[in-house]
């Protein structure tokens, strides 16, 4: 199921217990960016997949949601932060492994140097991954 069809039938008063619990979240980590220019992660918990699935139900044979392999983007989306992605290195497949480049909110410019900036010290552009 598309992640969107599961909210077509949440009722008002669930909706609005959502955005209590996001400006909860958003609340959390918003003294971080106060101290903080950027945060630096992982993109994902898995190297990249196959083709054709929404994501592996199971990680170093523990089951997974469908959150459980994208734990460092999905908080990000939820609280609107410009973050980006970039190749910081490759799979034994030739694949490439993402770094985030999480910003404060509304501050995409820092972002996108920081990504230039990585990308000037770490050229990957030259590679192209083999497509299956």
């Amino acid at each position: 199921m598309i992640e969107t069809e599961k909210g077509k039938d949440i009722k008002a008063t669930e909706y609005i217990k959502a955005r209590i619990a996001h400006l909860k979240y958003w609340r959390t980590i918003q003294p971080f960016f106060e101290k903080y220019d950027l945060l630096i992660t992982p993109t994902v918990a898995v190297p990249p997949f196959e083709v054709g699935i929404y994501g592996p139900r199971e990680i170093a044979g523990k089951k997974v949601t469908s959150l459980g392999w994208m734990p460092f983007s999905y908080p990000f989306n939820i609280t609107g932060q410009p973050a980006a992605s970039v190749p910081c290195g490759w799979t034994e497949d030739g694949l490439p492994v993402g770094l985030q480049i999480i910003g404060r909110r509304f501050d995409d410019t820092t972002v996108l140097r920081a990504c230039a900036a990585f990308e000037h010290a770490s050229p990957w552009a030259d590679k192209i991954p083999p497509v299956v």
